[in-house]
């Protein structure tokens, strides 16, 4: 894990969207070398992607100094994250969303501990993810589609563990695997996808 690449990465702001988010990346090492990325599982019962993959985090509120305020602020009131218990590593790109957000991504370090729901209305369920099982080119696939908002993009499905990791999430892993690990995303796709092709059945359910 090269977190010195991370470290010294030059992140791309977004601007100009309605709303500003952030999120953190939590990385936690369990065995020397061995390490794992935390992820939120969303409760089933919200109106937006129930039941997907996110990073802990959400949108900026006026009393946040700044967005790296807001991603800690979050994970601990989702995760209990302790913001002083966190070193932060680096930024990722900003990404825009479906729903007028710019998301700022926080690479950070966390304690080896256990982590539960917080925010039960909002996370159903906190899971750490191995790194050498995201790597695994044989648990990864992609697919492009012109989508309504984006144009045309590649989507990304990680699936480990039971759990697939898609969306905006699995846009932020796969630059976060990429500057951190020997991981590269395949130069073409697993498949090509028309704008009413279902998506995988794994996901079908998170999009509302």
């Amino acid at each position: 894990m090269d977190f010195d690449r991370v470290a010294d990465f030059d992140a791309e702001a977004v601007t100009g969207e309605d709303r500003e988010a952030a999120v953190v990346v939590p990385v936690i090492e369990r065995e020397p070398g061995e390490y794992y990325v935390l992820f939120t599982k969303r409760a089933d019962h919200l109106s937006d992607h129930p039941g997907q993959m996110s990073f802990p985090g959400g949108g900026h509120e006026p009393e946040d100094d700044d967005l790296l305020r807001t991603a800690l602020r979050e994970a601990n009131e989702e995760v209990g994250l302790d913001p002083q218990a966190a070193h932060v590593v680096g930024r990722l790109d900003d990404i825009r969303t479906v729903s007028n957000y710019s998301v700022r991504p926080f690479v950070v370090r966390i304690p080896d501990r256990e982590y539960v729901p917080t925010d039960v209305d909002e996370v159903a369920e906190v899971v750490v993810l191995p790194v050498r099982e995201l790597i695994d080119h044989g648990n990864y696939e992609s697919e492009r589609r012109d989508h309504p908002y984006y144009g045309d993009i590649r989507l990304h499905f990680f699936y480990v563990d039971g759990y697939t990791v898609w969306g905006a999430t699995a846009r932020m892993l796969v630059q976060f695997l990429e500057l951190a690990t020997d991981w590269e995303m395949p130069p073409e796709p697993d498949r090509v996808a028309g704008p009413d092709d279902d998506l995988p059945e794994s996901v079908r359910d998170q999009v509302r």
